[in-house]
């Protein structure tokens, strides 16, 4: 199989996929497709922070087959395991780490890669080289700088390509029913910095470096600091929406996001402006987000103040669709379960769970339904019912999610108001406490 040549099997595969990973997540919001060129030879550039769900969360979403290029260490374990990585479009680019003999190897890949460009292709490299599990972006390499200059030197500037800068913002990193936004950027057109090249290629490479790594900065979600990441992210969590209604804007996931973008900038700047306030402000933090999670109350909840209506609302939809959940939760819990207890205890490193998660997950479902099906089917009469049954298994999966979801919200509803009307020390203490918070956050940012 040439890399450079569409597969029919890699799309029946990713059709597949597609429809996994929209099982598993909450919302997926894709924008700026309109900035990807048509019959030109792309180059995508991500941040690069949860492990392998970083490249399908390009690829599955874009009119393309990309063939990411990725380090050698993950070749070389069995024929099998290399023949999938390679029909899945993955090529290898060898290290110094991986053996000084090993280098000469990246010819064939950088011969590959240029043949993927010739025919108006699509590569994906991540220019940080490997992944934070952070909302923070790590240095970047020259790898795409360096590749893209001698693919277009090798073809005498002939190629004109674009590199596409892309950011992507997961609402958790390994939750089920996470929400997921991608973001592509304009494109960064090479012959821009030819000239630039032919004089000084050091120059040239930095340039285009550090273009690609203030576009992926606008695109994402990017929390500089180093010694208070976690407190930013807590704050970002409690106040976030607080910060949204300070613009008047409705609530969206991507207006939230965007809203994000600036809160978490202004508290990057307030610790390089204003160290000794950042630190009694995340102090003070720490104490309010400490006192809601003893309490098992999330911020968000602080700022609803529809807790009564909210709740008889959600008890009402609990009810209604109790039988949904309960059809949902019999044949989804085994595969479910099995897959978050596989993960949890096989893989260690929490960045790799998602990932994990998604690829146990199309296999065990499918597997587990077919059973549930076969056990089940002979009490079933008619074969279009039959095959009804046996489609609506992962919709009412992840229908009784939601219902779950509702539970969870509907149940720090009640805490709330218990504490509002029968302990009304402690749930003026925590108001006092957000009230001096976010009064300080206001001045503040």
């Amino acid at each position: 199989m040439s890399y450079e040549k569409w597969s029919p099997g890699y799309w029946c595969l990713k059709q597949y996929i597609i429809f996994a990973n929209w099982l598993i997540h909450k919302k997926i919001i894709i924008t700026g497709i309109e900035n990807i060129p048509e019959n030109r030879p792309l180059v995508f550039a991500p941040n690069h922070q949860n492990a392998l769900s970083d490249p399908m969360a390009i690829l599955l979403y874009v009119p393309f087959q990309p063939v990411w290029l990725a380090r050698a260490d993950i070749f070389g374990k069995s024929k099998i395991v290399d023949n999938f990585l390679k029909f899945i479009k993955i090529m290898p680019v060898y290290r110094i780490r991986d053996g000084k003999n090993n280098l000469e190897k990246n010819e064939k890949t950088f011969a590959d890669s240029i043949n993927v460009l010739k025919n108006n292709g699509a590569l994906a490299l991540f220019p940080e080289a490997a992944h934070s599990a952070k909302r923070q972006m790590l240095v970047h390499k020259k790898a795409v700088p360096r590749i893209v200059f001698m693919a277009e030197e090798k073809t005498g500037n002939s190629l004109d390509i674009q590199i596409i800068p892309a950011g992507i913002y997961y609402s958790h990193y390994w939750k089920f029913n996470r929400s997921i936004i991608v973001n592509f950027g304009k494109p960064i057109p090479v012959k821009d910095f030819l000239d630039i090249y032919d004089e000084n290629s050091v120059a040239a490479v930095t340039e285009v470096k550090s273009r690609i790594h203030e576009a992926i900065k606008s695109l994402s979600l990017n929390i500089t600091s180093k010694k208070y990441y976690n407190d930013f992210e807590n704050i970002r969590e409690i106040y976030g929406r607080h910060f949204l209604n300070r613009s008047n804007k409705k609530y969206s996931l991507l207006n939230q996001f965007q809203s994000d973008k600036i809160l978490v900038s202004k508290m990057d700047s307030l610790e390089n402006s204003s160290p000794l306030q950042t630190e009694e402000l995340v102090n003070e933090t720490n104490i309010f987000y400490d006192t809601i999670k003893k309490m098992r109350l999330r911020g968000w909840l602080l700022e609803d103040k529809q807790h009564l209506k909210g709740a008889l609302f959600n008890i009402l939809i609990l009810i209604a669709g109790f039988p949904l959940f309960l059809f949902g939760f019999i044949f989804n819990a085994v595969p479910f379960f099995l897959t978050d207890k596989i993960v949890r205890k096989k893989v260690k490193d929490e960045s790799f769970w998602s990932t994990f998660f998604l690829v146990a997950g199309i296999i065990l479902f499918p597997l587990f339904y077919m059973i549930e099906f076969f056990a089940l089917s002979w009490l079933i009469s008619g074969l279009w019912i039959k095959l009804a049954f046996l489609i609506a298994m992962p919709f009412a999966g992840k229908l009784a999610f939601k219902w779950y979801i509702v539970y969870r919200k509907t149940s720090g509803r009640l805490r709330l108001l218990w504490l509002k009307y029968f302990s009304p020390g402690q749930y003026n203490h925590i108001i006092k406490l957000k009230d001096s918070l976010f009064k300080k956050l206001d001045t503040l940012i």
